[in-house]
């Protein structure tokens, strides 16, 4: 009974150490006799028990890695308190158990040195304006060697770029600065703006208001001339009249005695004002004879 038992528990730790279940996303490395023999896939997996062990199990999903802050110095020789994140994968899961000893602790270092490196060739205010270049230039950097590790780096990205109190108070006098001749010269160019509008409404009304009174004096110029064509006109039908009236028979007797009217009329207005002083002309007999053909015209006249 002893020794099924024992032979029981001899065959469980030859199962357990020979079955090997590998998790999906994950690599484990066998050495065999403390040599590398193979890299297990996700699954089940089967091992020589004692000669065969899982040396490294290696994780092959993304890994973010926090790099510590750290102080950088730019070209201009100022410095920047700078940190941020990495992110890699395991790719080759042998390099990555015998290429280094703490790769993560290498990737970190190396991130450092890289930032330190690319930061140290810029600006400060480049810095501000290329992190997609300074973060590009760091995984180029690290990639590079990183492949030695069986480490994939895919991308870093600067979290926080802190210079000085006082160089952070510089840039915040000189943004100001900035702002207030941006202020000042829209305010310009508001008022340049307002004064060309003035001037330019101004022509126009004064344009607008020369050609209204050169179409008034037009306007009453053609009335005037249309009301004395209208006159001219009328006065030219009424003498037409009068000559087709005069050529008419009793014509020339009846114009003579409109005209003597007219004289006896004159002379009674006159002879009425007490103020006026009447001339009386010295050939009476030409008036005489006017008023006596005149008052014959009237009985002749009355005759018929």
């Amino acid at each position: 009974m002893e020794v099924a038992i024992v032979i029981f528990v001899i065959a469980a730790i030859f199962i357990t150490r020979s079955i090997k279940v590998v998790p999906q996303q994950n690599a484990w490395v066998v050495e065999r006799l403390g040599k590398y023999h193979s890299s297990l896939s996700p699954g089940l997996n089967i091992l020589v028990p004692f000669i065969d062990r899982v040396a490294y199990k290696h994780s092959l999903k993304e890994i973010p890695l926090d790099v510590p802050s750290q102080v950088c110095i730019t070209r201009d020789n100022t410095q920047l308190q700078v940190d941020g994140i990495l992110y890699f994968q395991v790719t080759d899961p042998m390099r990555a158990s015998y290429g280094s000893s703490n790769y993560i602790m290498a990737v970190t270092q190396l991130a450092q040195t890289s930032l330190r490196s690319v930061i140290g060739k810029l600006e400060l205010d480049k810095t501000f304006e290329e992190r997609d270049i300074i973060n590009a230039q760091v995984v180029q950097a690290i990639d590079e060697a990183a492949l030695n590790w069986g480490v994939k780096v895919l991308r870093y990205e600067i979290k926080d770029l802190t210079p000085p109190n006082e160089i952070l108070h510089a840039m915040q006098a000189q943004i100001t600065a900035e702002r207030e001749k941006r202020a000042l010269i829209a305010a310009s160019e508001g008022r340049r703006q307002e004064q060309i509008n003035i001037a330019t409404g101004e022509r126009e009304a004064f344009i607008a208001r020369s050609e209204g009174e050169k179409q008034a004096v037009i306007n009453r110029a053609q009335g005037e001339a249309e009301s004395i064509i209208a006159v001219a006109d009328a006065t030219a039908k009424a003498i037409e009249r009068i000559a087709a009236a005069i050529e008419q028979p009793g014509g020339q007797q009846a114009v003579q005695l409109k005209v003597a009217e007219q004289a006896v009329e004159a002379y009674a207005k006159v002879a009425k004002d007490a103020t006026t002083t009447l001339i009386v002309p010295s050939n009476m007999t030409e008036v005489s004879a006017l008023i006596g053909s005149a008052m014959g015209m009237i009985q002749t006249t009355r005759g018929k």
